[in-house]
Formats: C-alpha cells, structure tokens, sequence
C-alpha cells in the first residue's frame, strides 16, 4: 500500500534534484578550489602545447594524440566550469555589501576571473590560463582581507605554488 502511494505521489509531486554549495548559510567558503581548477586549466593547455603531433601517417599514433588531446579539453573545459562556479559562489554567498567599502573594485575583479573561466574553455592559450590563476590569486587575497585574515593569503599561496 505505501509503495502505491508513493507512486501516486511521484506523479503528482515529481521528485527534484537540487545542488547548492550551502544558502544555508554554512560560512565554510574558502578560494582554494578555484584556485586549483585554474591551476588545472594551466596544466592542461601546458600538457597540450608539450604533446607533438607524430610526423608519420601512423594511423595508432594520430588516434594516440588524438586521445591524449581530447582527454587533456575535457579536463581543461571540466575545470574551467568548476572554477567559475567556485568564484560564483564566493561572489554571491560569502561576499556582502558591506565589503564593496573595503574592496570597490571587488565586483569588477570577480567578474574579470569568471569572464577568464569563459575565454579558457574557448581557447588552449597559456597566456589566458596564467591571466586566469593570477586572477582567481587576486580575488582569495582580497576574501582574505575581508575575512580578516590577511596572513591565510601568504599560506594559501604556499599550498597552491607547491601543485607544480
């Protein structure tokens, strides 16, 4: 009988999937995320400027290129998209009106990383991936400023330089 029910409500009332970091609000943000995404996308296009096209008409060899580059786009395009979306967050979640007094340029500098997160799906240019880890670099300095703890930024920036 219960499991009738729960179809008959299925119908009416469709289940729904929701993904959220946290409206809760939780409080946990932090950068570091973005930061690896966009150091990612740097690996990537770097792996994929290193990688040379096999000069023979081996067919295996082109497949074999072909499959590392391609495998190399997706995890770049992957990573792009999560660091937007972890800059996102940080932008509508954690940062507040009161902080555009603090930081008046903060509105600006989040939208020029996310708009990088953009140019770097469309493009494999190491000068774009480099532009977009020195900006999400820009945005955790100034949550760091904000959240009041400027000394976390030179430990963060440890953390990350040790990736390569």
């Amino acid at each position: 009988m219960q499991n009738v029910m729960k179809k008959a409500l299925s119908y009416i009332l469709p289940e729904i999937a929701a993904e959220a970091h946290c409206d809760v609000p939780c409080g946990i943000y932090d950068p570091t995320a973005a930061k690896i995404a966009a150091m990612t996308v740097l690996r990537m296009v770097m792996q994929m400027n290193e990688i040379k096209l096999p000069e023979s008409g081996d067919a295996h060899a082109s497949a074999a290129y072909t499959a590392m580059i391609v495998r190399r786009i997706a995890v770049k395009e992957e990573h792009a998209a999560l660091c937007k979306k972890e800059l996102l967050t940080l932008w509508t979640d954690f940062f507040k009106q009161e902080h555009l007094a603090r930081a008046p340029g903060l509105h600006d500098m989040i939208w020029r990383a996310a708009k990088l997160c953009s140019v770097n799906k469309q493009a494999v240019d190491e000068e774009h991936a480099r532009e977009l880890v020195s900006a999400v670099d820009d945005v955790a300095r100034m949550f760091y400023e904000i959240k009041g703890v400027p000394e976390r930024y030179a430990a963060y920036r440890a953390l990350t330089e040790k990736l390569f």
